[in-house]
């Protein structure tokens, strides 16, 4: 093997302030392995499949409620046709209150199809609407049935939580859904550390269980005909079952069966820490770099509570690492783990592989923690000295984690290394540090990268930082299809 002088690259001036976005690059054949194409292409297969399977019981959902007469009673512009808007908006409701569920249960084919950054972009948006069709479905027959009766509004609300079969325990159902909803909120999410956030985000399962069943029971739109009854019952028996298979059972089985156990924890930067697990059988994982697991580490009081971890080094079939920022209890935890303490997982998780890569080149750029799968990648990805970049973004060069592998990475696979400490800039390009403000984000891509269209890009930081990032990349010309990220940001 070619061995490198080691690279380590300022950036100190700004480029000229003529340099103008150019033309985006378009996508260009890919140039991957067979192996690779083939799992692209797989990876398309799995999209087609979820994206299909979210269509289809959509468009059946819709035609419930054309079957129902819901379009007929609209004409009306009276109480009938606000009971039917409030059961059309009810009907995607539900559809979609128990896709929040399936979501989260992290069954095969929407992992695969979407990936974690499109199952955290479309458990965002479900949760939206189906939070806000939910709340205007309850006003809408409100409405709607004290019209027809010729009552007060709130006596109607009443009758309907006292008087329906399992309105009330709908009731309980809708508050906790409301208080998963409020607390997800970014401004409370904020306020609140992971922990406190996961717990109480668990309470959506019971909301779910508790605010469907009177639909079950009493809803037109669900017992009109046999074939709507088997959906909706079988629907929920289907979200039921996922979340017991895929969150539980399997999860158990596979630590049971591969029997990982911490084997090390030593420090990582300053302030960070790095967790070597040991196990049986680990190559039959099938995980790759740049993947992640969910872990709980059964050291005692907090083990019950799960964090995502990316692997910060290639996996070998023998060994599994982490590495982590201490920003919480959850990390904090990790620090004072000790050898021979049992692991449990799900996963391994994520698209953002080198499967994704078509280009000959790579830039990496991570900021904090989320340097850890792109060092991970690196390890295990082919390319020449000096088609590999690696920018990394800390607040310190003291806090950088993983810094041993990337001077092994720098001496023996002639890796570019190029550090950007400091504090943020304060400006569009916000993923620059201060002492960077000066620079176009495009034009400092471009510098970094001068030939961008032989590159594939990976990111991996804070969500708000990625879509600075992400934009810069776009202005600078790659082309979409070039850039790859995932977000644990629910």
């Amino acid at each position: 093997m070619t061995t490198a002088t080691p690279s380590r690259t300022a950036v100190t001036a700004p480029p000229p302030a003529a340099r103008r976005p150019q033309h985006v690059v378009p996508a260009p054949a890919t140039t991957a392995a067979p192996t690779k194409s083939r799992a692209r292409s797989a990876r398309r297969a799995w999209n087609l499949a979820a994206t299909a399977v979210i269509w289809v019981t959509s468009l059946f959902v819709l035609a419930l409620w054309v079957a129902g007469g819901g379009i007929q009673d609209l004409w009306g512009f009276d109480a009938a046709a606000l009971n039917s808007l409030g059961r059309l908006t009810g009907l995607i409701a539900s559809n979609l209150l128990l896709y929040q569920v399936i979501l989260l249960a992290r069954i095969p084919l929407f992992e695969r199809g979407f990936g974690r950054d499109g199952l955290t972009r479309m458990h965002r948006l479900v949760g939206f609407w189906s939070f806000s069709l939910m709340l205007a479905h309850i006003a809408l027959l409100v409405l709607g049935y004290a019209a027809a009766a010729d009552v007060n509004v709130f006596v109607q609300l009443w009758e309907f939580v006292w008087d329906y079969p399992g309105m009330l325990l709908a009731t309980v159902g809708t508050i906790l859904i409301i208080l998963v909803a409020l607390t997800s909120m970014r401004r409370a999410r904020a306020k609140l550390r992971y922990e406190s956030w996961h717990l109480l985000h668990l309470y959506a399962y019971l909301g779910v269980g508790l605010a469907l069943p009177h639909q079950l029971w009493t809803g037109a739109d669900f017992l009109f005909s046999p074939v709507a009854t088997a959906y909706w019952w079988g629907l929920w028996a289907v979200s039921a079952a996922a979340i017991i298979v895929f969150r539980i059972l399997v999860p158990l089985a596979r630590s049971v069966r591969h029997r990982v156990r911490v084997a090390e924890v030593r420090p990582d930067g300053t302030g960070g820490v790095a967790v070597t697990m040991t196990g049986r059988r680990l190559d039959r994982l099938g995980a790759r770099a740049g993947q992640f697991f969910i872990w709980r580490f059964l050291d005692g009081p907090g083990a019950s509570r799960a964090n995502p971890f990316s692997l910060a080094a290639a996996p070998d079939g023998r060994t599994l690492t982490i590495s982590a920022r201490i920003v919480g209890d959850g990390t904090a935890r990790l620090a004072r783990l000790t050898p021979g303490t049992p692991v449990l997982f799900e996963g391994p998780y994520g698209t953002m592989t080198g499967e994704a890569r078509t280009g000959s080149k790579l830039l990496m750029i991570g900021a904090g923690a989320g340097v850890a799968p792109l060092v991970s990648l690196l390890q295990a990805e082919q390319y020449a000295p000096g088609q590999a970049t690696l920018v990394t973004r800390d607040h310190s060069t003291q806090a950088a984690l993983r810094q041993d592998a990337i001077g092994t990475l720098i001496a023996r696979r002639g890796l570019r290394h190029v550090p950007l400490p400091g504090p943020r800039a304060h400006t569009k390009s916000s993923w620059l540090p201060a002492s960077h403000a000066a620079w176009s984000g495009a034009d400092a891509i471009r510098h970094l990268a001068p030939d961008l269209h032989e590159y594939d890009v990976f990111l991996c930081g804070p969500a708000a930082w990625m879509k600075a990032l992400e934009h810069d990349l776009r202005a600078a010309g790659v082309h979409r299809g070039r850039i790859h990220c995932e977000s644990f940001t629910v």
